[in-house]
């Protein structure tokens, strides 16, 4: 319908990936953009339909992927799965803390590979080590969803199209899976916040976000934004989920762009002149990254610069100082 893509479809749970685009003898060798398109694609131009949750299962490590998902939808969460030895947990960690830094919420942690139950004698073995998981989560301060262990079932369940919850429910590894969907489904991912994603004509004014200024309240995390608002043509205004409001003139957020044309990513030297960008530069365009940034298009024709939301409340902060 409306040429998008079918996905397969079992057992109610609806499915597409780059294997299925590909012949068993074709392997998809794809560059960063490329990678990008298919992302875009997997998500905006399939049709899923009203599906309840949307998962994407992704590789591990901090690259292309995880950085065009997070800057491109506004993700609802995200759920680390390491193994229990060392060398996985810092690739979890690492992981964790690329999602913080871009604001995607972190539901928890789940520890798979965890342990090996004999079936004959139902000892179990913990051949990749044991409590990986559940420590780095109370070291990180997030929730430990559960562990899955070692199963041939599994892998028998996957060969032949049955999801393992369904062949045999009562297995360790089913039950496992059903407990931590549980917690994920039931997870807060918080409240009213500036409705995300948007793409806002600043000249004519159309595609403001939604937002919700009726949810500040005092206490509350001071980066995250309710609304945006168009005083003028050259002042955006911000209101923080802790009440504060910030006015941000056009040329000072113009002046501010810490992209790579602006400022030298080695040693941090500005490259942009001010006497080179105009007294009267405005905005053409804002539009959200993911949870945790802006991008603005100037009249002037820069628009690759990423503004967090952290970022922004810092000058203001810096602003309230220097009066």
């Amino acid at each position: 319908p409306d040429d998008k893509v079918i996905p397969a479809e079992a057992h109610g749970i609806k499915v597409i990936s780059m294997g299925m685009l590909t012949g068993d003898d074709k392997p998809a060798i794809l560059r960063g953009p490329m990678v990008a398109k298919y992302l875009r694609m997997f998500i905006t131009e399939v049709a899923w339909g009203g599906v309840d949750v949307l998962l994407l299962d992704l590789p591990p490590g901090t690259g292309d992927v995880q950085l065009t998902l997070a800057q491109a939808f506004p993700l609802s969460g995200a759920v680390i799965v390491t193994t229990p030895q060392d060398v996985s947990l810092k690739i979890a960690r690492r992981g964790l803390r690329m999602m913080e830094q871009v604001k995607v919420p972190i539901l928890g942690i789940v520890e798979n590979m965890s342990g090996f139950t004999c079936p004959s004698c139902g000892t179990v073995t913990h051949i990749f080590h044991h409590g990986g998981g559940e420590r780095i989560a109370g070291d990180l301060g997030v929730p430990f969803l559960g562990a899955v262990p070692l199963d041939p079932a599994v892998v028998d369940c996957g060969d032949a199209g049955k999801p393992l919850v369904v062949a045999h429910p009562e297995a360790p590894a089913a039950a496992a899976y059903r407990a931590i969907a549980a917690e994920i489904t039931g997870s807060e991912t918080g409240g009213k916040r500036l409705q995300l994603p948007f793409d806002w004509d600043w000249v004519e004014n159309r595609g403001k976000p939604e937002g919700h200024p009726e949810a500040a309240e005092p206490g509350a995390t001071a980066e995250v934004p309710l609304a945006m608002e168009r005083p003028d043509a050259r002042t955006l205004e911000i209101l923080w989920a802790d009440g504060a409001a910030s006015r941000f003139d056009m040329r000072d957020l113009r002046l501010a762009c810490r992209c790579a044309q602006c400022v030298d990513e080695m040693s941090g030297k500005p490259l942009l002149d001010p006497a080179s960008v105009p007294l009267d530069v405005t905005a053409r365009r804002i539009w959200s990254l993911g949870n945790y940034a802006i991008g603005i298009a100037f009249s002037d024709g820069h628009q690759s610069g990423i503004y967090p939301f952290t970022t922004l409340r810092a000058m203001q902060a810096a602003e309230a100082e220097d009066v």
